[in-house]
């Protein structure tokens, strides 16, 4: 079972409110007074809806001033509503309403088709504070989703998506705090990303150096930070099937690195696809970072530098530990070139499953309509770059098949 609870939080003068409203149908233990077939009396429903507020909200929600947990707050009032109200739609609506009149006593209603809203209120030091909310509400069901509206002073709505336990959420954070949340993000984001990880083994399997590294790894993260952030400022795509065209785009990516490091790799040309390559990722990067700009505030900008920041500091950890158990593989196990080919068959075998899958999703959407907007542009342009990474891959294959060995040996010390 799914839930969605619904929040408002607002801080006025010395009191902070909190509003909210969730399904009855969550709290299956709980009891409540009945009257005959099975309907709830609403003439002696209060204290009920009072303890299941206490337990299923109060008892589960923090809420900070600063860094400081406010004290526990007063239930205000509790209603019963049915589910056809909206009255939650906005602030001042859900107000009038959990502080009117309840519904009627002759009202017919199952509990399990009710509604449960609550008014809380706070104790607070100033309405200009920093202000925090930690939800622990998972235990409702299986999947619980908390729409939360904050309304500081000023009258900036600043609306949240907040899936199960999202733990701390700063409702107005500082530059500081956005910037260490995001950081931790970009580093968690980049080491959960196998496809990723996979891309950057290929890259420096042949190129283990710190002087045919550093522009390898420069090169993707220029590239992958300029579509990351276009795409956070609404210049990607947001059609259905875009998100599988990247992902295939991404496994393909890593198959031509692979077959490039079987072939035997250029370093003159190295850097020059890994930042084609980088734009693609960059979209990649985006999606995982999507759901989660809604933590930044007004700090959005900061937050996607921060995001980066924290990719390659991610990035520089997993060259970090690569490089050496690559050196130690290619002087104690097995002969470079033919680590170098063994390792990258396994990797290319792998992405080649991977893309056969996505293909095969994004193979369910339409085709584009074609037009000459921007968004259409970016299309022809991703396309552009598969066709190009296929016509890269015939023409190096057949020049290096008329390389002298003496010339592979050189670009090998490149």
């Amino acid at each position: 079972m799914d839930v969605t609870v619904r929040a408002f939080v607002k801080p006025e003068g010395h009191t902070l409110r909190l509003l909210l409203r969730m399904p009855l149908k969550a709290m299956t233990d709980a009891e409540y007074a009945r009257r005959e077939r099975d309907f709830v009396d609403l003439a002696r429903v209060d204290q009920s809806l009072r303890d299941a507020a206490k337990i299923a909200l109060v008892d589960n929600i923090s809420l900070y001033e600063g860094d400081a947990l406010l004290a526990p707050p007063t239930i205000v009032e509790t209603r019963m509503s049915l589910e056809s109200d909206t009255s939650f739609a906005a602030y001042d609506k859900a107000l009038a309403h959990v502080t009117g009149p309840p519904l009627s006593a002759e009202a017919t209603i199952f509990w399990e088709q009710g509604l449960l809203d609550v008014l809380l209120e706070y104790p607070i030091q100033s309405d200009r504070s920093n202000f925090s909310i930690k939800a622990d509400l998972d235990r409702l069901a299986l999947k619980v989703v908390t729409s939360l509206h904050f309304l500081p002073p000023g009258g900036v709505d600043r609306a949240y998506e907040l899936e199960n336990n999202a733990g701390l959420v700063r409702l107005d954070p500082r530059w500081t705090q956005a910037a260490a949340r995001f950081i931790d993000l970009g580093f968690l984001h980049i080491l959960d990303g196998t496809d990723h990880l996979l891309f950057l083994l290929c890259l420096v399997i042949p190129f283990r150096r710190a002087r045919t590294v550093i522009p390898i790894v420069t090169a993707f993260a220029v590239a992958h930070s300029v579509t990351l952030i276009a795409s956070a400022f609404n210049f990607g795509h947001d059609a259905l099937w875009f998100p599988p065209l990247i992902e295939t785009l991404i496994a393909m990516s890593i198959i031509y690195m692979a077959l490039e490091n079987i072939v035997a790799p250029q370093m003159r040309l190295r850097w020059i696809i890994t930042f084609v390559f980088g734009l693609v990722h960059g979209f990649g990067f985006s999606f995982g970072l999507q759901h989660t700009l809604q933590f930044a505030g007004s700090h959005l900008l900061t937050s996607l530098i921060a995001f980066n920041v924290g990719i390659e500091l991610g990035q520089l950890l997993v060259l970090a530990v690569l490089i050496p158990i690559l050196d130690v593989l290619f002087c104690y196990v097995v002969a470079e070139r033919l680590g170098t080919v063994i390792l990258s068959a396994i990797v290319a075998h792998t992405a080649w499953h991977w893309m056969i899958e996505r293909f095969d999703v994004l193979r369910q959407f339409p085709w584009p309509e074609l037009s000459f907007t921007l968004a259409a542009a970016m299309d022809w342009l991703i396309a552009f770059v598969a066709i190009a990474a296929g016509i890269w891959l015939v023409s190096l294959t057949r020049g290096r098949a008329s390389a002298s060995p003496a010339d592979e040996a050189e670009d090998l010390k490149r």
